[in-house]
């Protein structure tokens, strides 16, 4: 699967969950509805985190669920990629998502499916019976393909839900309880990333400088978000994130001996600041002299 900036701002927004369900992902089981590019990619940089945690790889692989359009993914399938098969269960194939939401009472329901209305009423529902806080995240585009509404997943499961999307919902207001739902824009990751790379020359992109950007990210997520449901920073805050994040990807490039541009400056932030094009001039007259007499 090609893990991508999409999947690594997903990740990130999981990771920020984290801080509100107040413990590590390898302690959660995910269901994914949607098989894509998108979904993998998330899975696998699930399973990169958990192996960080000290998890075997095929342990990771146990705590991922997935359906494509042809229902779960089990081994008896003929159908799967490669890609797939590391996720194909020892179990009988459905094609209900509600019916492996009680099955395997998961932990975070991701969407990445394009086929909207597909976390019902019924199924927060149930998320929300097998959760204290269930990780509900709807990230397909636009808002018309939406899994499900914010709106929706926080009425159906008693404000308990920890939302995120891939288009941008309204602030919900209802019942004296105020979200104001992320969105896991890859705008946050794929500048910082590339700038990162270019600033030190990095020889690769492997996987890892994408974990190490989604956990940058995640860091930034403040008490203030975290208190109205939000799991991402401030998307107004991009340049200042994106120079984070930038100096996460070096540093990491350095640990790897990815990077050529050497030594290592010794004030990584000020260095990647020196690399920004800024639109602040002195003045915006033009400096003009005399022709000799």
């Amino acid at each position: 699967a090609v893990v991508s900036t999409q999947s690594t701002g997903a990740l990130a927004g999981i990771l920020g969950s984290l801080r509100i369900t107040n413990n590590k992902i390898s302690d959660h089981t995910f269901v994914f509805l949607g098989a894509g590019e998108a979904n993998l990619g998330i899975a696998e940089l699930i399973c990169l985190k958990m192996e960080k945690e000290g998890m075997a790889k095929e342990e990771a692989h146990k705590k991922i669920f997935m359906m494509d359009s042809r229902g779960l993914i089990v081994k008896t399938r003929t159908d799967l990629s490669e890609h797939k098969i590391h996720f194909a269960k020892d179990m009988a194939g459905t094609k209900s998502l509600e019916e492996v939401v009680k099955m395997i009472k998961p932990t975070a329901l991701i969407g990445a499916s394009a086929t909207p209305n597909t976390f019902t009423k019924p199924i927060i529902e149930e998320m929300t019976r097998n959760n204290e806080r269930p990780i509900i995240f709807a990230l397909s585009n636009p808002t018309s393909k939406s899994e499900c509404t914010a709106d929706e997943a926080y009425t159906w499961s008693n404000n308990k839900a920890v939302f995120a999307s891939g288009s941008p919902f309204p602030r919900y207001d209802k019942n004296g309880a105020v979200f104001e739902p992320g969105q896991g824009n890859n705008a946050y990751i794929f500048p910082a990333v590339a700038l990162g790379v270019m600033c030190c020359g990095s020889i690769r992109i492997p996987d890892d400088l994408f974990l190490t950007a989604a956990e940058a990210l995640s860091e930034l997520v403040s008490e203030k978000d975290l208190a109205v449901g939000r799991v991402y920073p401030r998307l107004s805050d991009i340049k200042e994130i994106s120079v984070h994040v930038s100096v996460a990807v070096i540093k990491r490039c350095y640990e790897l001996n990815l990077a050529t541009v050497l030594p290592m400056p010794d004030d990584l932030e000020t260095f990647v600041r020196n690399q920004l094009y800024s639109s602040d001039y002195e003045s915006f007259i033009p400096t003009t002299y005399e022709y000799p007499k």
